[in-house]
């Protein structure tokens, strides 16, 4: 799961508390009085000091059992037991289940948080930084407690060059931490951000002897194959190389008891298999090798699950409706590449995807079409920009395309009569042509002489089916156009490095979003290698307009700022736009487990690891 929580100014904290009772109200902004049990980008907190439990989970769920679900990314394996590094492939689930961070999200607030490592939480008046105190009873899976010093060692580290880059990336308005007691430590802010708090929570903290070798530290990049000295519910346990990971449950859990923790995470063992495709693991779901699949191919869905074991209730198949924002899916365009530096060239391409088609032919009539970088949500830009967003945009004229202010926001083509894949070819023929790309000897050519070429990069061949009518629409355009598969590892080390042409990517939809926007578009994660904008986005408008979403006060104030930049994002046709669905298609085997009662409308993976308990 990828960290991403976003932030606000403080001004606007402020005026949110009016939602807050008044006691919990002066607890948070008290400094240094404690008792804060919680913290809310605009006040919303539902669950009181003291709650029993959170309201979706089975307080009194036994202990025991087995759970077993493929791995997400279905990797042939993984190499290292560190999931903050650049280099190498972490397993599965090791973020959920080994670590944990100061506060603790829940399935009811997208934007409030409570106290799991850190029992208290402060805020200073001027929101220029938040104190923790830690829970006394926390303690590392070898025993020892969890102090203010792991804590600031864990962003140390993680902040530095030896961690990933997007950490350094996402807690980068952190000025300063300091230990202030053996069980409290404040961080600084550069400037006052009512989500920063929020943001600062989400850091995984881990103990600072994790790759000390006797008495010796080893630099955070070379801690490999040494289990994680974490806090969380589980450890790893036996671990075939190739085929699965198990995480064995803590039974001396430190918080298991917890109110943030209380009726959660009840199997004695999480088991993760490991599969080289789809259909391999679909096969292994159907005899037993694990319990729980989650099916992202419409065609699979219709035409596989189904059979004597659905019939008879072996197996459950069952669609979940969903309340995210929907995942940006796309094909996304390679733009450090001359030849799609263009936005003209990335239109016309985008042009000749014919989504009716596919969704009748190959989806089963299952999607819509993605149309915006915050789909099914209030973010979504629409039409001509209003005087809220003119009011963003105006100052940023100089650095805005012309359209962007005098069209209304672009929408995917469709082929939907009067439309048809005809008319939005003869548009992109005349797009590629004003951009300097003319046909001869039917090939696309600039005036160099050089060829219009595209490569699909994946690492699975399911997209192949998508991908193969794409390819012929541009080959009628005298675009050569290949889809290449590689091993999954050579696949993540060609993405690190942005040696890719055009590639599929999903990014989580999210409710509130926020500070994960700088690590998807700012100019200054464009070319650093790892980083999270892929697409190399480098546009001094977006880098403004994701300002104006961190600076947001209210929540009018945020919707306004989404929506600017979701205007300008796709007046630059940054990719061409997939599908979504709005459900979740789960399948899981029957009799073996129970179901609460709330279901979850976000996570169905991690509803179904942390709620769900065996008969």
């Amino acid at each position: 799961m990828r960290l991403g929580v976003s932030w606000r100014r403080w001004a606007g904290w402020v005026r949110a508390l009016a939602a807050v009772t008044t006691a919990a109200a002066a607890a948070v902004c008290a400094n240094p009085a404690w008792a804060a049990h919680a913290y809310a980008q605009f006040g919303d907190i539902k669950y009181p000091a003291g709650f029993d439990h959170f309201d979706y989970v089975n307080p009194k769920a036994p202990k025991g059992g087995n759970f077993s679900l493929v791995a997400p990314t279905q990797a042939s394996s993984f190499d290292k037991y560190n999931p903050f590094t650049l280099k190498g492939t972490a397993p599965p689930g090791l973020e959920t289940l080994v670590f944990e961070t100061l506060l603790e999200g829940n399935f009811d607030e997208p934007a409030t948080a409570y106290g799991l490592l850190a029992e208290d939480v402060s805020v200073a008046p001027d929101g220029m930084s938040v104190t923790f105190r830690l829970h006394p009873k926390a303690r590392f899976h070898n025993g020892d407690p969890v102090l203010a010093a792991d804590v600031k060692h864990s962003f140390e580290v993680l902040t530095s060059k030896q961690a990933a880059p997007q950490y350094p990336a996402f807690f980068s308005a952190v000025s300063k931490v300091t230990v202030l007691g053996e069980r409290s430590i404040r961080f600084d802010f550069r400037q006052p951000d009512a989500e920063l708090p929020l943001q600062v929570g989400k850091l995984p903290v881990f103990s600072r002897k994790w790759g000390v070798v006797d008495g010796k530290a080893k630099p955070f990049d070379q801690i490999v194959t040494e289990h994680p000295i974490a806090s969380g519910p589980y450890r790893i346990g036996k671990v075939t190389p190739g085929r699965d990971i198990t995480y064995e449950r803590d039974k001396a859990y430190w918080g298991a008891d917890l109110n943030v923790r209380r009726g959660q995470f009840n199997f004695d063992r999480i088991t993760y298999r490991m599969y080289l495709d789809n259909v391999t693991a679909f096969e292994g779901f159907k005899a037993g090798e694990f319990d729980f699949i989650e099916s992202y191919i419409s065609k699979d869905w219709v035409r596989q699950y189904r059979g004597r074991k659905f019939d008879s209730g072996e197996l459950i198949k069952a669609t979940l409706p969903h309340r995210n924002s929907a995942n940006f899916q796309g094909f996304i365009f390679n733009t450090r590449l001359d030849k799609f530096k263009d936005a003209r060239v990335r239109r016309a391409i985008g042009l000749a995807l014919d989504f009716e088609w596919m969704n009748r032919q190959l989806f089963y009539g299952i999607y819509k079409r993605v149309g915006s970088y915050f789909t099914n949500s209030e973010y979504e830009a629409k039409g001509l920009p209003d005087a809220a967003e003119l009011a963003l945009l105006t100052p940023l004229r100089d650095k805005l395309r012309p359209e962007v202010l005098a069209q209304p926001v672009p929408v995917p083509p469709t082929t939907t009569p009067p439309g048809s894949l005809r008319d939005n070819l003869r548009l992109a023929r005349d797009l590629l042509a004003q951009a300097g790309w003319t046909l001869k000897d039917g090939q696309l050519r600039n005036a160099q002489g050089e060829r219009l070429t595209i490569e699909f990069l994946d690492n699975s061949p399911s997209m192949g089916r998508v991908v193969t009518p794409l390819l012929r629409n541009l080959e009628k355009l005298g675009i050569e156009a290949n889809y290449r598969v590689v091993d999954y590892a050579v696949y993540e080390k060609r993405v690190k490095r942005y040696e890719f042409e055009m590639m599929s990517l999903a990014l989580p939809g999210r409710l509130v979003p926020g500070s994960e926007l700088r690590q998807f578009y700012h100019s200054s994660l464009a070319k650093v290698e790892g980083a999270d904008n892929l697409n190399g986005v480098s546009d001094p408008a977006v880098d403004a307009l994701i300002e104006k979403v961190s600076a947001a006060k209210t929540r009018p104030e945020l919707v306004t700022a989404v929506r600017a930049l979701d205007r300008v994002l796709r007046h630059s046709y940054y990719a061409v736009p997939h599908w979504y669905s709005g459900t979740f298609r789960v399948a899981y085997r029957g009799g073996r487990f129970v179901l609460p009662e709330t279901p979850s409308f976000y996570r169905p993976e991690q509803w179904a690891l942390s709620c769900w308990w065996s008969r």
